[in-house]
């Protein structure tokens, strides 16, 4: 006979869970109805407003930008916060801790409060409206992230493997690409992928910076619903749900989730 325990534990887990995924459940069959208006249930099914995306005035454009903001955002984060990471992780140097919380920061940091930092600084330096002053402001919040990721993997990581390569004559640079990077390969493209979730996402900072030309697809949503709230926005939201959900899926099938995040330890 099977008995089954009892887990406060797994309960608040499954509240947890209920409460994180209800807005989905909600947005997306939403996102079929076939009345002009946002309903739950929907009332009937139809794709009209999925066809619909098609003449929504700037929608491509603003896909297209987001895309484009938040792959360029991941590429710079991801390479300056790994070594950033490698350094903090592997040297000891004056003042070291405190560039530590430095890079951080934008962590516990209030994301209102960055993004009126950087609309003043930025309005002053004229970047203001610009994309170089948008992905500036990306990277800073995204740049953590990847610290985060390098200095988890390198707590487990093994110098001796270094050592040996340099003694064997590799110099540094084939050292690294040959023997650390495969050894923090997860952690640098977990640090990645959030980067560019992150930076695809961002509403708060990026409310501060954009311009009519450079308009995200996250704030075009948002416009939108100001004025508007018809089942069209839902059948949007869904397809940046489906984007986000893609980069996960494919490094799921590539590495894996355990090994993308660190929860085997063996993944080295």
């Amino acid at each position: 006979m099977i008995k089954l325990r009892f887990s406060w534990l797994g309960v608040v887990t499954f509240f947890i869970l209920m409460i994180t995924i209800a807005p989905f459940l909600v947005i997306i069959p939403s996102s079929f109805t076939s009345e002009n208006f946002v309903s739950f249930p929907p009332e009937g099914l139809s794709l009209k407003w999925y066809t619909g995306m098609i003449n929504m005035p700037g929608l491509l454009d603003a896909v297209v930008f987001s895309l484009k903001l938040a792959t360029v955002t991941a590429i710079i984060s991801t390479v300056f916060g790994t070594f950033a990471g490698l350094c903090i992780a592997k040297y000891n140097f004056k003042g070291k801790q405190t560039i530590n919380t430095l890079l951080l920061s934008p962590l516990a940091l209030p994301s209102l409060i960055i993004g009126i930092a950087l609309l003043v600084y930025f309005t002053y330096l004229g970047l203001a409206g610009s994309f170089t002053g948008l992905l500036l402001a990306h990277v800073l919040i995204t740049i953590p992230y990847v610290i985060r990721f390098v200095l988890t993997g390198m707590a487990t990581f093994d110098d001796n493997f270094e050592k040996a390569a340099a003694i064997l004559g590799a110099k540094p640079i084939r050292t690294f690409w040959d023997v650390t990077f495969p050894l923090i390969r997860s952690a640098v493209v977990s640090g990645a992928v959030f980067s560019f979730l992150i930076s695809f996402d961002n509403v708060t900072i990026s409310l501060f910076l954009v311009s009519a030309e450079s308009m995200t697809l996250p704030l075009m949503i948002f416009n939108y619903i100001q004025q508007n709230l018809s089942p069209l926005i839902s059948a949007v939201s869904t397809m940046v749900i489906l984007l986000s959900l893609i980069p996960i899926i494919i490094l799921e099938k590539v590495y894996g989730l355990d090994r993308l995040f660190g929860l085997n330890s063996n993944s080295h």
